[in-house]
């Protein structure tokens, strides 16, 4: 095969693996497309810059180099969730792999380096191997359940009108003028919706 055409295939190969992880596994799990895009994206550009750096030193320099920019964009972002930011790394990683091996002519560990780390995220995507709570922060109208000693019947109230497995709740503020509170709400469930406004039900 032609230089031209061994670009293209390791190419392909890594887009593939990249699609499998975002449409196989984050979608379905998040369901939602928002930041598909930038995943296949981060994962096809920074495949070519690696192809680029051909001299191991300058692969190793570049891959430093790009785990560094992703750890600026970590502590940086505030509006990116941490899982969000996980496949980021994922996505960053990648890559870097896969046009190691390939640029080397290790074809079998590109494909098995990846199919493991598919394997490691589907399992723990799909089971309950790993406790994981997701969070977010809501408005919350009914502030007579914000007491300690009122907290169960505050869950209760939040999985009704969020539809959520609510399991702990910290309130982060209180307005007394307006009649409400900032929370952080944690559960057990990918919510279909990004703000929820909870409102106080009439008596």
């Amino acid at each position: 095969m032609t230089g031209e055409s061994l670009l293209l295939l390791g190419f392909l190969l890594n887009l593939l693996f990249a699609i499998v992880i975002v449409r196989g596994l984050y979608c379905p799990k998040m369901h939602s497309q928002e930041f598909s895009l930038t995943f296949i994206v981060f994962n096809s550009i920074v495949y070519i810059v690696m192809i680029l750096f051909t001299a191991i030193p300058l692969m190793i320099s570049a891959g430093f180099g790009l785990f560094a920019l992703f750890s600026i964009l970590l502590y940086s972002t505030k509006s990116v969730p941490i899982r969000e930011m996980t496949y980021l790394f994922v996505m960053v990683t990648i890559p870097m792999i896969n046009a190691f091996f390939f640029e080397n002519g290790q074809y079998s560990n590109f494909i098995i380096s990846d199919l493991l780390i598919i394997g490691l995220i589907g399992v723990l995507e799909k089971t309950s191997i790993l406790h994981y709570e997701d969070r977010k922060k809501m408005v919350y109208e009914r502030i007579e359940l914000i007491h300690e000693d009122r907290r169960e019947e505050m869950i209760k109230d939040l999985i009704s009108h969020t539809k959520l497995r609510v399991s702990r709740v910290e309130v982060n503020s209180i307005n007394y003028v307006k009649n409400i509170a900032e929370i952080t709400v944690f559960y057990n469930e990918n919510p279909r919706i990004t703000r929820v406004r909870l409102k106080k039900r009439k008596n």
